[in-house]
């Protein structure tokens, strides 16, 4: 599992008020009901609907882990190096940004404490923090750039009413009004197999900007900082057009599943990191009782999750 994913859904969870992008949206003009979504939460059902449900709906508190919390931290060093002067922004600027950064998160987070008994632990870990960050430079020169927005948060309401919002982790715009969406990744780029996957949140960021905004994004770029590589995407409105679809049949499946309470496993490689694998009927345990309150609407609704820790719940 990508370290920055798990950081991602952290981050969307506390989105604006604690509202989690799968939340019930009264709109105030109409009074109607508008549901919400994230990249994070559409990627959580699509890989289980139970594991939605236990984010989602039961908001099953899940413990920090080192790495997720060594996705945060690349996360936000690289955040702030552009805080820096463009001459300062140096992989020895990024290294000396380590150590504060962590300071930071373990102040906000008190149980980070936990997760490195011994310091020598720790120092390993910041060892492996500080070779992400050097991977960044391979791929870029922060040097020659000056980021529109850091940690954009975009949302838009579709037609039908769904409501869709996240994160962008950088958006590049040029002198032209072109726009690049950048996200960064601590783990390996996928194989071609899955690399539709892997797009997938950035065409919803995408889809978003472009009913947000009126202009379609240039170029797509998610930076994997575990193996070096860079993977880049021109859409055009036709592909946003299709991403709507695909959302809007994946926010018709999430109402189907509060209707019947049917939220299945869906049992793969990511159960070895699921933080939920001990209640997982899909390994002999038994998921906490279906909270079943109504609203207007006759479907079960989807709580907002609490406020929290960005290093212990979504986009």
């Amino acid at each position: 599992m990508d370290d920055l994913s798990t950081a991602t859904h952290a981050r969307e969870s506390g989105a604006h008020g604690g509202a989690d992008q799968g939340s019930a949206d009264r709109g105030p003009e109409d009074g109607t009901v508008r549901q919400t979504l994230s990249p994070s939460r559409a990627s959580d059902f699509m890989t289980c609907p139970l594991l939605y449900r236990f984010r989602v709906i039961d908001k099953l508190p899940e413990p920090p882990s080192i790495a997720t919390a060594r996705g945060t931290l690349v996360h936000a060093v690289l955040e702030r190096l552009f805080d820096r002067p463009a001459a300062d922004r140096t992989p020895q600027t990024a290294r000396a940004l380590v150590q504060p950064e962590w300071e930071r998160l373990a102040a906000e987070e008190p149980g980070l404490a936990t997760l490195f008994p011994a310091e020598a632990e720790r120092s390993v870990w910041m060892s492996e923090a500080c070779a992400m960050l050097d991977s960044y430079f391979t791929l870029e020169d922060p040097t020659r750039l000056e980021p529109a927005d850091r940690e954009l948060y975009v949302e838009t309401v579709l037609e039908s009413g769904l409501r869709l919002r996240g994160y962008i982790d950088r958006l590049d715009v040029a002198s032209s009004g072109d726009v690049r969406i950048v996200d960064y990744k601590t783990g390996t780029a996928p194989r071609e197999e899955y690399e539709a996957r892997a797009l997938f949140q950035m065409k919803f960021y995408a889809l978003v900007l472009w009913r947000a905004r009126g202009r379609v994004p240039k170029l797509l770029q998610l930076m994997y900082l575990g193996n070096r590589e860079i993977m880049r995407y021109a859409p055009d409105e036709s592909d946003l057009r299709a991403t709507e679809r695909k959302v809007e049949a994946l926010w018709r499946a999430i109402e189907r599943a509060q209707v019947s309470g049917d939220w299945r496993p869906r049992p793969g490689k990511i159960c070895d990191w699921c933080a939920h694998k001990a209640i997982c009927p899909a390994f002999g345990g038994t998921p906490p009782p279906l909270r079943r309150e109504t609203d207007s609407s006759g479907l079960a609704p989807i709580p907002a999750l609490t406020s929290g820790s960005a290093l212990t719940s979504s986009d």
